[in-house]
């Protein structure tokens, strides 16, 4: 693959997922991971309106693939029953003990063009070395690293939360964190409501220091954000197309791991007519037999699947066999 210079997305038509690294030279700069059959912002759907909302332009249509969906922006006449055509500004989101349902508008001429919710890029066979890994990774322990300390991400129903721990004064951790903080927000592909725990900064000149570095570090993705208070807390607002990194981990991981097998599997290197992939228990059941089918016809060869209780989720294995 020729060096890349300036930022491109890149796209892996993996086995039940497709990937998308955004990168510059050999930096990773945003990820973003979408499912076969997922519902996707800016997709075109049709459903009937099964309810609207009392004293509001807002209703609840069954789409035609079965799902619920809200609308919002009801035009007037809209009667309950009456099919629609609508856009998906929001995907479903699965939350611990529930499913936030898909967001939707009426589509039509004055109906706010969105840009497709997964990038446009070069497909390639596979990224670059070890950089999908780092990204899924983190994603997977939902923290970074930075220079005295990490960053933790913590999903909730209500926001998704950065905590900040290190080690050192208080401002030069804050700003040591600020850099990796940004990364987060791009890498895992997180929206809605954010909320950043900064250490606690007493003197103003701080707070706005630190304000100024993360101003200078987002800019170029679109947000709101409040300054930071004198706890040291700083929300920030984007939008939200469905579901981050984070969410998949945190309702699907082992689903995540058995694509992240997948990927191992389809990529090992060696000769000999058997693929041996050798996984933790829980991830047999989630390999699809059609999953296992389109493994075999990538690589040409016979797969086998071995499973080893001492295995981590996130730890599988693959090697190619003679026989």
């Amino acid at each position: 693959m020729p060096e890349l210079t300036g930022p491109e997305w890149l796209i892996e038509e993996g086995i039940g997922e497709l990937r998308a690294l955004l990168i510059a030279g050999e930096q990773v700069l945003a990820a973003q991971v979408w499912w076969p059959g997922e519902l996707r912002a800016g997709q075109a759907a049709r459903g009937k309106l099964t309810g609207k909302l009392k004293g509001s332009r807002r209703g609840v249509a069954l789409l035609d693939g079965g799902s619920e969906a809200l609308i919002d922006h009801l035009p007037p006449q809209a009667t309950e029953g009456q099919t629609l055509d609508l856009v998906i500004t929001r995907a479903p989101i699965a939350e611990r003990g529930r499913l936030k349902r898909a967001q939707t508008r009426v589509a039509g001429p004055d109906t706010p063009a969105l840009r497709p919710a997964f990038p446009q890029g070069q497909t390639v066979r596979r990224f670059p070395p070890g950089l999908w890994e780092e990204v899924w990774h983190a994603a997977s322990s939902a923290r970074l690293d930075f220079s005295g300390g990490e960053i933790l991400v913590s999903v909730t129903p209500a926001m998704t939360v950065i905590d900040i721990d290190g080690i050192g004064a208080p401002r030069e951790v804050a700003l040591a964190a600020v850099p990796a903080i940004a990364r987060a927000l791009r890498w895992f592909d997180l929206g809605g409501n954010i909320g950043i725990d900064f250490p606690t900064l007493s003197d103003k000149t701080d707070r706005r220091a630190v304000d100024e570095a993360l101003g200078a570090a987002l800019s170029g993705w679109p947000h709101e954000r409040t300054a930071m208070n004198g706890f040291g807390f700083v929300q920030l607002v984007a939008r939200l197309e469905g579901p981050s990194l984070l969410h998949r981990f945190a309702t699907s991981r082992v689903g995540s791991c058995a694509r992240l097998a997948l990927r191992l599997a389809e990529h090992a290197e060696g000769h000999g007519p058997v693929l041996e992939l050798r996984v933790h228990p829980a991830l047999q059941a989630k390999l699809k037999p059609e999953w296992r089918d389109e493994l075999a016809r990538r690589t040409g060869r016979l797969v086998r699947i071995a499973t080893d209780p001492g295995l981590a989720l996130e730890a599988p294995s693959a090697q190619i066999l003679g026989a």
